[in-house]
C-alpha cells in the first residue's frame, strides 16, 4: 500500500515517490523520483520550483545528492526547464534526440510565449525507443509523439509503473495545438501505451491512477469519449 501524506507527496513504493503539482493558479508538472541505486528524477518542472521540490524530497528522507539522472518526457517548459538546475553536476540529463531538435527549432517558441529564455539544453543521455538499463533495473522507453514530436514514456515493468508525460491523463489527454502537436499521432501513441500491464499511471498533470482495472478503464474512457474530438 502507498504511504499518502495529506497535502504532500506520495510514497508509492520503497523506491518510488510522486510529487503532484496541485496549485491551480500556476502551471507546473508532476515530478517523480525513483530511488534505490537508480536515482532518477522524472520531469523536474520549472526551474523556479526545483528548490522546493528538492526540499520536499529531503523531507521524505531522500538524499538529493544521489540524483544520477534527470529523465525528461518532453521539452515543454513546465517539464523540462528545471533540468538546467542540474547542469555541470555529476548528473545525466536525458531527452529524446528528436525532441532536442524540436526544442532547438519551433519548440523554443513555447518558452518565448511564456516569457522564458530557451534553456541551453545540455543533454548527456539520448532516449531512444527500447530497453534502458538504470542501476540494476531495466525500463522501457517508448516513443509517443503527438503532444510533441519527441515525447517519450517510461515504463517500469517490475513495478508496473507508467510515466506517460503529457500523452494521457485522468480522463483526458495532452494538448495538440502547440507547435509539433498532432492529434492523429497522439491517438496512435495512446493506443500503443494502452496494451501495457500498468498498476500505476503516473501522468505529467492531474491525479495518479492506481490499479490495473482503473488504468484500463481510463484508457477506454479516453478512447471512447476523447478520441472523437482529437
Amino acid at each position: 500500500m502507498p504511504v499518502i501524506k495529506k497535502g504532500g507527496p506520495m510514497q508509492i513504493t520503497d523506491d518510488l515517490y510522486a510529487y503532484e503539482w496541485k496549485d491551480y493558479f500556476e502551471n507546473n508538472c508532476n515530478s517523480f523520483y525513483i530511488g534505490g541505486n537508480i536515482g532518477a528524477l522524472i520531469d523536474p518542472g520549472l526551474t523556479k520550483h526545483v528548490p522546493d521540490l528538492l526540499d520536499k524530497m529531503a523531507q521524505d528522507g531522500i538524499d538529493t545528492n544521489k540524483i544520477r539522472y534527470i529523465f525528461n518526457t518532453h521539452s515543454h517548459p513546465d517539464h523540462f526547464e528545471g533540468s538546467e538546475y542540474f547542469y555541470n553536476q555529476d548528473i545525466q540529463i536525458a531527452l529524446n534526440k528528436e525532441e532536442l531538435e524540436f526544442l532547438q527549432g519551433p519548440g523554443g517558441e513555447l518558452y518565448e510565449l511564456f516569457g522564458l529564455a530557451t534553456p541551453q539544453a545540455i543533454i548527456d543521455l539520448f532516449l531512444s525507443e527500447g530497453v534502458l538499463a538504470l542501476g540494476d533495473d531495466e525500463f522501457q522507453v517508448i516513443h509517443v509523439p503527438g503532444h510533441s514530436p519527441g515525447s517519450v514514456a517510461l515504463y517500469w515493468p517490475r513495478q508496473k509503473a507508467l510515466f506517460p508525460g503529457d500523452v494521457i491523463f485522468s480522463q483526458n489527454v495532452g494538448r495538440t495545438d502547440f507547435p509539433g502537436g498532432s492529434g492523429s499521432l497522439l491517438k496512435k501513441s495512446i493506443s500503443k501505451l494502452s496494451v501495457l500491464d500498468v498498476e500505476w499511471l503516473l501522468p505529467g498533470h492531474m491525479e495518479i491512477i492506481e490499479g490495473t482495472n482503473n488504468v484500463k478503464n481510463n484508457f477506454k474512457t479516453v478512447v471512447d469519449h476523447i478520441f472523437p474530438y482529437i
